[in-house]
């Protein structure tokens, strides 16, 4: 006998994946979930700030035979995310999951963060979560009756180092989550979050890029010992979109590879 666990409920369904582009042909946690969705029979429409960035994740998308569309977007604008909600229905006929990626980093204190600077990390790591769910919520009950949101956190919300303003508006999104849940479960629609560690992405690996010695601290961090990739949060959205995943809603997945379960490595001497 089959049971709602023998399929996965992805095949022919349709996704917003924000913040979906990646630098040159690098994978990042929007572009991951982008492409497992689509080798799962989802077709996607990949938004990003920089359309040539989602261009390439639809390229990459396409040269596997899934079907993705690319579209600009500045998720900080209502307009923008109204008009990305429309593209993909107008496009597919209706929506089932949205896959919240924007976000920017941050460094200080309150004493050193300049206001302006917390103000804009506020509205892109959170405002543009609320405003892109605001439209596809009402678009998911009228198209799908139902479906999936994850957003995704950091666990800086869970243990704070040093990026106060960064760890405020990632611990945000998990009360936004959690809140979006229980509002919208009634609508059939489940709504989760994702709190990625340190993962190696063309994000961190901006600039003059990370150094391997940076790379193997990073890695050693890990209880597990190996470093993290785009790929192992694409695994975990797609996961949480899936009907594997019917019964889970509101809560808090950490993918960190055991990173919050201990404490920095201390010197081989206790004092």
């Amino acid at each position: 006998m089959r049971g709602p666990e023998d399929d996965a409920g992805l095949a022919g369904k349709v996704a917003i994946v924000s913040g979906g582009g990646a630098a040159g042909d690098g994978i990042g946690n929007g572009r991951a979930a982008a492409i497992l969705l689509a080798r799962a029979g989802t077709k996607v429409v990949v938004s990003d700030l920089d359309k040539k960035l989602a261009t390439r994740t639809v390229e990459m998308i396409k040269a596997e035979g899934g079907t993705a569309v690319a579209e600009a977007c500045d998720a900080t604008n209502e307009a923008d995310c109204k008009r990305l909600v429309d593209a993909a229905v107008d496009r597919w006929g209706r929506l089932d999951f949205l896959d919240n990626n924007v976000g920017i980093g941050s460094r200080g204190s309150v004493v050193e963060e300049k206001p302006e600077e917390y103000r804009r990390v506020m509205q892109v790591n959170v405002e543009t979560m609320f405003l892109l769910s605001k439209h596809a919520i009402p678009a998911m009950i009228k198209t799908a009756k139902g479906g999936s949101i994850v957003n995704i956190s950091s666990i800086s919300a869970l243990r704070p180092r040093g990026l106060t303003t960064y760890s405020a508006s990632k611990a945000a999104v998990i009360g936004l989550s959690q809140a979006m849940a229980v509002d919208h479960g009634k609508d059939h629609i489940r709504v989760n979050c994702i709190c990625p560690g340190p993962m190696y992405t063309p994000m961190v690996n901006r600039g003059n890029g990370m150094s391997e010695a940076n790379r193997t601290q990073r890695a050693q961090a890990s209880v597990l010992k190996i470093e993290g990739t785009g790929w192992d949060i694409g695994h975990a959205v797609r996961f949480l979109m899936s009907a594997h995943a019917r019964y889970i809603t509101g809560q808090v997945l950490v993918v960190d590879g055991g990173v919050t379960l201990q404490g920095p490595a201390r010197e081989s001497q206790d004092h």
